[in-house]
């Protein structure tokens, strides 16, 4: 069974430059592998980096900015990603950073706890059908309130700060015991 939320897209004709980088959950436990969710984040923001020229000042703050773009906006997806990923199941995490004329798209996908699903589709939900200024407000006010967690803080600056696009595909495969991924595709405007 496939489900898709907000602006999910589907894989476009590859772009000739792109990153794949994979993590197994059976090698580390994901609580001692999260000290390099900000390592693999800035590898790959260094790596698209090259892409954009600094030949002057003005080229090289719109470099800077997109590198930190990408930083902030990797690292959030791993530690998701991470800290949300059905430790049982054998798949591993992948990220996938795709460089297109007008865009970077980031492919983040992972397993998800059986038990979490309908807990993350309705915060997807919540995400895509209200207003995310509001929704973040909302949510920080929450938070200090509460020590809850999964309230789609890091979600929300994606879109607000980085005025990015964001969706989702489920995808349950007929297995025993049934096993759920989620792709999260990021769309950044460059």
């Amino acid at each position: 069974m496939v489900q898709i939320f907000g602006n999910y897209i589907e894989e476009p004709a590859l772009s000739q430059e792109y990153l794949i980088i994979g993590f197994s959950p059976s090698t580390t436990p994901w609580k001692r592998r999260w000290r390099t969710n900000g390592l693999s984040a800035s590898f790959l923001a260094d790596y698209l980096a090259i892409f954009f020229p600094g030949d002057d000042p003005n080229e090289l703050d719109r470099r800077d900015e997109i590198k930190g773009s990408i930083k902030y906006i990797a690292n959030e997806l791993l530690e998701n990603a991470m800290k949300f990923n059905d430790d049982y199941a054998p798949q591993s995490i992948s990220v996938r950073l795709e460089l297109h004329n007008d865009c970077i798209v980031f492919r983040v996908t992972n397993t998800v706890k059986p038990a979490e699903v309908e807990k993350f589709q309705a915060l997807i939900q919540k995400i895509t059908t209200s207003d995310p200024y509001e929704l973040y407000v909302h949510q920080v006010e929450i938070n200090a309130d509460s020590t809850g967690s999964g309230s789609g803080l890091g979600l929300l600056t994606i879109i607000n700060d980085y005025m990015a696009k964001l969706g989702w595909k489920f995808e349950t495969c007929e297995q025993k015991p049934e096993v759920t991924t989620v792709t999260t595709v990021v769309q950044l405007d460059i």
